[in-house]
This record gives C-alpha cells, structure tokens and sequence, in this order.
C-alpha cells in the first residue's frame, strides 16, 4: 500500500556491486477527516501540466535535511487523482506529525530498470512481455535513460543505462526462453547498476510469472538491501488462472514476494491473470510514474542515528470525493554525519 522514493540531500546512499559471478553479499543494515476545499479533480493523465512547484532534486541525501516523499493517490476505482492540494495531506514519522515545507508534483527525468523474466516457463508469455515494456516506454520523456536485465538461471545486465530506449526493444525481439529463475539475483543486480544513474528519480519495473528457485541471494538480503536504496519497485506478476496446479512451492510463493519487495518502496505489485491484459498494466504503471505528488518536511526528529524511519502519509477527506488511497515509500535510514 505505501508507496514512493524519498529523499535526504547531500550523503548517497550505495549498495554493493553485482557480478557475473557474485560474490558472498555484505550484511546490509537492517532494517483519511473533513475538510472544507474545494473538490479535487479525479483526472487520468498520461502527464503532469507545466505548472509545478520547484523541488529539491531525488537523491537520498542529507545537509539541508529535507525527506521528499513521492505519493501516488487512486480513487475506489483505481483511477489517478490529481488536483489535491497540501493541506489534503498529513505526514508522519515514527508517529509524529511533520510540518510540510514542500508541496508539488513532479514529472522529472526517470531512470528505469526493466528486470525481464526469461526463464523456461516464460515461453508463451515472451511476446506479450515485450510488448508491455514497449507501452511503458511510450510515456517516457527525452531526459529517461534505462537499462535491460534478463535472467533465467544467471542474471545479466544486456543493455546498459542509455537514452536510445530502442536498443532495449530491439534486444528483446531475440529473447528466448530457457532455464531456471533467478528472480533476487535479477534485482540485486539492477540495484547495483542503478547506482550509476543520473536521474533524481529511480524505478524498477520487474516482469515475471513466478517465484524464484535459482537464486544466490535470500529474500531477506534483497529486501534489506531494496529497504537501503532510493528506487521504487513495480511488480508485474503473471499468474495465469488455471495453472496453480503446475506450479512449485517457489513459484506459488512469487506473489507475495513480488508484493514484499515492491510496495515499501512506493512502487505496487500487479497481478495478471489475463496475458492480453499485460500491456495495460504496464502502460498504467507509466502513467502511475508521471502522476505522482512530491511532499516535503523537515523531520523534527534531527538526530543523525542511522536508524529506521517510519513513514506515514494520511489523507484528509475531501468534500465531494470519495474516499481515496495513497501509496508512499514507508521509511529511510536517517543519516550518521
């Protein structure tokens, strides 16, 4: 449910790198009310207008002590609001309220990481993967940059970060599928290459049909490791009905561990049942990105503990409206200097 990428400004926050071979993984550290305004818009969009609040840039850094939060707001429906305005919004941290200094929206340069599933059991699904990557693309800006992982038994970085989103279209005409699924492996070796991204703003779009058997990484370094960066994870899970009774124990469990990895950075796991509904889901995931406000405080909490942050986004109703949903990143690490 919580959704989003946060921000501290000026102290990176790293992850190790990934090889082909990797190495043993270094112990990660550990872990709506009444308002009287106007009524809001219940607008899709493919894009944010022109008209936007200046922020502070998206990397997880601190000095000036500010946590941006990006937050995605839906309808019963599952459609995009927009239009809210700040005093829509409540935030917290570790339960205390936080005084908002920053409010807007913000459809700034992405760098994405498509973590493509290639795998045996992926055969009949492959067209309509490449297909639902190429209808994520079609909302991308000129400034994007992105790179293709593909696993199966191994994962491998394919198409390096580049702005010619082509490149990663036309290497997946020639994707076949083969092997095992080394679905945590394929993750931690996109959070090691986003490390080279230049863009504020980070996302993992992870396409596969079931769970892992293949990996050298545990479910628990991964999401310690994903609890660490400031990338926001979308899920694509395909689990067609009627296949359960095929499945492995591993790939029974792929959902819930989609969800797990997913929704505490802000991103959402999907569910697809229907592969002719796939494209749509990723287009929506693409329109999700662009659809985002971006909330700032000041944390009242300034001691520089390197410990865990909670954070809560509310939501005050508003006249008019239905009651709405928010996603949002659910914490950080507060810095130690």
């Amino acid at each position: 449910m919580p959704s989003r990428y946060l921000i501290f400004l000026l102290v990176a926050v790293g992850m190790g790198a990934f090889a082909a071979d990797p190495p043993d993984l270094p112990a990660p550290a550990s872990g709506a009310a009444n308002a009287d305004t106007a009524p809001a818009s219940i607008v899709p969009r493919a894009r944010p207008g022109d008209e936007t609040t200046a922020l502070p840039k998206a990397n997880i850094r601190v000095d000036t002590n500010v946590v941006l939060v990006p937050v995605t707001v839906t309808d019963p429906l599952n459609r995009f609001v927009t239009g809210l305005d700040e005093d829509a919004f409540e935030v917290y941290e570790d339960k205390v309220k936080q005084q908002i200094v920053s409010f807007g929206s913000e459809d700034a340069p992405l760098s994405i990481g498509i973590v493509f599933d290639t795998s045996a059991s992926m055969g009949n699904k492959l067209e309509r993967s490449r297909l639902s990557v190429a209808e994520f693309f079609k909302t991308a800006n000129p400034e994007d940059e992105a790179f293709l992982v593909e696993f199966n038994d191994r994962p491998q970085l394919v198409v390096p970060l580049t702005h010619n989103l082509e490149d990663i279209q036309n290497r997946l005409v020639f994707t076949q599928s083969k092997g095992r699924t080394a679905l945590l492996d394929g993750i931690y070796l996109a959070l090691a290459t986003m490390k080279k991204a230049r863009n504020p703003r980070k996302a993992l779009i992870v396409i596969s049909d079931g769970g892992d058997n293949n990996s050298r990484y545990t479910a628990t370094e991964v999401k310690n490791l994903v609890k660490e960066a400031d990338v926001q994870i979308y899920g694509i899970g395909i689990y067609e009905t009627g296949a359960a009774r095929a499945r492995t124990p591993e790939e029974l469990s792929g959902p819930e561990m989609l969800r797990d990895l997913s929704e505490p950075t802000g991103g959402r796991h999907f569910v697809v049942e229907n592969l002719a509904e796939l494209p749509d889901v990723a287009a929506k995931i693409g329109v999700e990105l662009r659809n985002q406000y971006v909330v700032g405080y000041s944390p009242a909490n300034q001691v520089r503990d390197g410990k865990y942050r909670k954070i809560t986004v509310k939501l005050i109703q508003q006249r008019g409206l239905p009651t709405l949903r928010a996603f949002w990143r659910t914490g950080y690490f507060a810095p130690t200097q």
